[in-house]
């Protein structure tokens, strides 16, 4: 059977990163001293799938995508990249979605540049929409519209678009523009060049569908948007919508149905489901961890998509939440820890005043280094594993702004944790800014990158040895994660001492 429309994209998308979402952030980076090919087996192997190249598990949106579409009628199914050619007769329209499909987005324009070379992510889109397939289905006619959190790069790339005969970008959330575009392009009538998506125009919660097939590594979303206004977000300009328990219930069914080991329940702010404000409120998230736990059972993993460091605190200072959950609830034989994405972003007080008020709320923004500090020691202290960001080069910073930054890493240095340096991208409502890129590095920000690295390379073997890959069929997957941690430490001296020559001029 044919697909009139086919949802993909390339391989570093569709994958699912041995099971280890930290793993996927490895495709942001270049292949230095190593192979293209073993860089892509350690960052994204290929996926499972059926006899018409339908993946067992894809990508999180792409599958909303393909819920509408496929409510709407319409004969339509995600298909991994090395398979759409079984499509190419039916095929009307392709439709395409990534997070960072130009490298453009942190920490993909980090790495680019400080090495000087394309990130495997970059490499690995444009080696697909270069592919005989692609350009095949483009010459038969067929329509192809890109979407998804990266879709804004695409208007850094108008001679791409022409290139590839891209006819329409959806920037923002697409369940409700996404029908009429497809009846457009089945009718054969003109696409617009550019959709944008505003805060108006986002689905409501009976708008947003249960997906069809399985999420990468069992992702369900448990709300949409954030209250906290950070201006580097583009997240923060989508409304607040609390995803209802027996969605969430549903889509871990469909999740568990086709096998899968594990769930990571994505928001924002997963503390933040059904909060007063920005304060967590205790019986809500333990009702939905109930629930979930419930669902998958003893031996399934349970993550954390991202949670704010102010909330972490605020929910074990005021009602011990966090603690209740992993004591509780979580941990057990089978799960040992669990794993969530956190902001940092600085440590200056100035800057986060300037630049994310709210992100230490409901505690004065004076107070955010020690926030930040009291939330890490409780993660540490009920295992939980964060891996957080800090963006170098905001607009407005100041040596000493990196030097507070500097000096919170340092505290952070007893607490288990991955921390990585992103250099500022201009999104959200500072999108009218320009990047920071390897000529703005001062000697402050040399010293930051090597705090931040330091710090994760003291806890990653330790992560490494205590909670991943402990079982014997991981021993491959293990060595070769310790011998690309070796190539780290040695290309850290090399590019250090790169930089501090380009600083020096």
């Amino acid at each position: 059977m044919g697909y009139e429309i086919v949802l993909t994209s390339d391989r570093t998308m569709m994958s699912n990163h041995h099971g280890k979402e930290f793993l996927g952030f490895i495709a942001t980076g270049p292949p230095i001293a190593m192979p293209e090919s073993l860089w892509m087996t350690l960052a994204a192997p290929k996926v499972k799938v059926d006899d018409a190249g339908r993946p067992k598990e894809a990508p999180y949106g792409m599958r909303k995508i393909e819920a509408v579409l496929r409510d709407a009628g319409f004969n339509a199914a995600i298909i991994d990249p090395d398979h759409i050619g079984k499509h190419l007769d039916s095929m009307k329209i392709l439709m395409l979605s990534h997070h960072d499909y130009f490298a453009y987005g942190p920490p993909s324009s980090e790495w680019w540049s400080i090495t000087g070379m394309e990130p495997i992510n970059r490499r690995s889109f444009i080696k697909f929409m270069n592919s005989p397939v692609v350009r095949k289905a483009k010459e038969k006619g067929v329509k192809i519209i890109v979407g998804g959190p990266a879709a804004w790069q695409w208007l850094y790339e108008q001679e791409l678009m022409d290139k590839w005969g891209v006819d329409t970008i959806v920037d923002g959330e697409g369940e409700k523009v996404v029908v009429e575009l497809v009846e457009k392009a089945l009718r054969n009538e003109p696409l617009p060049r550019y959709v944008y998506v505003g805060a108006g125009d986002v689905p409501g919660v009976d708008e947003i569908p249960v997906i069809k097939g399985a999420s990468v590594n069992g992702l369900v979303e448990i709300m949409r948007g954030c209250p906290r206004g950070c201006r580097f977000c583009s997240v923060t300009l989508r409304p607040l919508r609390f995803i209802p328990l027996e969605k969430i219930l549903a889509e871990i069914d469909v999740n568990i149905r086709s096998g899968l080991k594990g769930v990571i329940l994505h928001s924002e702010d997963v503390l933040l489901y059904h909060a007063d404000g920005v304060k967590p409120r205790p019986d809500p998230i333990l009702r939905l961890h109930r629930e979930v736990l419930e669902r998958i059972g003893e031996k399934r993993s349970l993550a954390w998509s991202h949670v704010s460091l102010a909330a972490v605190k605020y929910a074990e200072e005021n009602h011990e939440l966090i603690s209740k959950l992993m004591n509780e609830l979580v941990l057990n034989e089978h799960r040992r820890f669990l794993g969530v994405e956190v902001g940092i972003e600085t440590g200056s007080v100035k800057l986060a005043y300037e630049i994310m008020r709210a992100k230490s709320s409901p505690y004065p923004v004076e107070e955010w280094p020690n926030v930040v500090e009291d939330a890490f020691r409780i993660m540490h202290e009920n295992k939980i594993i964060p891996a957080a960001t800090v963006i170098l080069g905001i607009p407005g910073e100041t040596p000493d702004d990196v030097v507070k930054t500097i000096e919170l890493i340092e505290r952070l240095k007893p607490y288990r944790s991955i921390i990585v340096p992103m250099f500022f991208v201009p999104m959200g409502a500072l999108k009218h800014n320009t990047w920071f890129l390897r000529d703005h590095l001062k000697r402050e920000h040399i010293d930051a990158l090597l705090a931040m690295y330091n710090h994760t390379i003291y806890w990653a073997e330790d992560i490494m040895n205590k909670f991943y890959f402990s079982e014997p069929y991981h021993a491959p997957l293990k060595l070769l994660l310790k011998y690309f941690m070796g190539y780290v430490r040695r290309q850290v001296n090399r590019y250090v001492g790169r930089l501090e020559e380009i600083i020096k001029k």
